[in-house]
Order: C-alpha cells, then structure tokens, then sequence
C-alpha cells in the first residue's frame, strides 16, 4: 500500500503541484488549506508524514506540528515544513518542535520528493530496539509514548527536540555519536543544511535541564557526545 502524504499550504497552484508529482513518485496524497483543516484530516487518517507550511490563513504551521508531535497516537508522523524564512534561527524552532526536514521556498519540487522518499526510508529502517516504549538509566526514566521523562521523582521539562536527542543518546549509552549523525537521525537532516553548532547549542540546553545527570554525557573532542554505559560512572 502507498504512503499517505498530507500536503497542507493555503496556495492552491503548490498543493496541485505537490500532488502530481508526490503522485507520480507512487504516494497517496491528501491535502489541506487551513490550520484546522490539516488537524481534521490528521485526526481521520494518520498520514505517514506531513508537509507543512508555517504560515497558514488560520493559525501558524508551528502550532500544527506541536499539535502532532505532543499527541501520542501522531507523535511519531515526521513533519516536514515549508516556510519562505530561512534563517538558522527558524531552521532551529522547526526542529526543536520536533520537524524531521525543513525546505526554504522557492524550492525544487524534485529535491523535496527526494526528501520525502529519505525520510520514510530511515524511518522503515530504524532499529526496533532504539524505539522501546520505556528507557530507563539510573535515575533517568523514559517514556516514548507519553512523551514524558523523569529523573527520580521530578519530571523534566524538554522541548520535542530535547526529548528525542536525550532518548536517543540513553538508547545508544556507550557508543559514540557524531554530530553529523546526530543531525541525520535526531533531526532528520543532512549536515550540509544547518550547521553542527546546532548539535552543541541542544547539547547544551539538554544538560542544563538534567542538572548533576549531566554528567552521564560526555563529550568526545572532535567527533560528538556519548553517554556513560553505566549509571555508575564516576
């Protein structure tokens, strides 16, 4: 059966374009104009992912992705946006939101396609075991579907991008993980699209919220970050 892709922009001509060659690619598509409208249909039938546009006549496409991406049941839709800003800041909101991919416009239809395709592949690939409902690391306790994690009793408080880079290192404890492919699989893009100082900033920010656990991710100069393999790590 053929992916279902939910195109949502408010400019017909884009949609109708999308459609055709989404279609001739072999994909299903469904389309939306409006912020609520791509609510409904992602409420109806869960699409396998999501090309969004930020600025929609109703409501901005930031608050459609925080929408899918805190609801268990669609959380696991990747998102790709559309937006005319292409800044590294508004690169950065996306992901941090939780989008896999981020096209500036004007854009080429037969690279967004590519896109499409690469995304849906790494998701059909991604290993089963690094997508266990529940982690748990000493103290630190994970819980992919309700999207919520804890250290002891106190319940941090991370955005999407945070969550998913903290689950993905505790999935991985012990293996090194480059920035380059930090970007690839955390935030779904390839390293020549923003920058690794991306990887650092999050990195950051991350550790910050996990206050003394902090210190269970280290960072191995010149490559990336790892996560200590034993919750006995001095």
């Amino acid at each position: 059966m053929s992916e279902t892709i939910l195109i949502v922009d408010d400019e017909a001509d884009l949609r109708k374009l999308l459609d055709f060659n989404l279609t001739a690619a072999g994909f299903r598509t469904v389309q939306a104009a409006t912020g609520q409208e791509a609510l409904s249909r992602v409420r109806e039938e869960t699409p396998d992912l999501i090309i969004l546009d930020l600025m929609l006549p109703d409501m901005r496409g930031t608050e459609i992705c925080r929408s899918v991406k805190r609801d268990p049941a669609t959380r696991h839709v990747p998102v790709l946006m559309l937006s005319a800003l292409g800044e590294e800041i508004d690169r950065v909101v996306g992901f941090e939101l939780g989008a896999e991919d981020y096209v500036v416009k004007p854009f080429s239809v037969r690279e967004l396609v590519l896109r499409v395709k690469a995304i849906l592949k790494r998701i059909s690939t991604s290993s089963p075991v690094e997508e266990a409902d529940e982690l748990s690391f000493g103290p630190i306790r994970i819980d992919r579907t309700r999207h919520r994690a804890w250290i002891g009793e106190d319940e941090l408080k991370l955005t999407a991008l945070e969550f998913k880079l903290l689950s993905t290192f505790v999935a991985r404890r012990g293996a090194v993980q480059s920035r380059e492919r930090l970007l690839e699989e955390v935030w779904g893009v390839d390293a020549g699209v923003t920058t690794t100082r991306t990887v650092d900033t999050h990195v950051k920010r991350l550790r910050e919220k996990l206050g003394p656990t902090a210190r269970f991710l280290e960072t191995v100069r010149g490559v990336g970050y790892r996560f200590a393999e034993s919750p006995t790590h001095d």
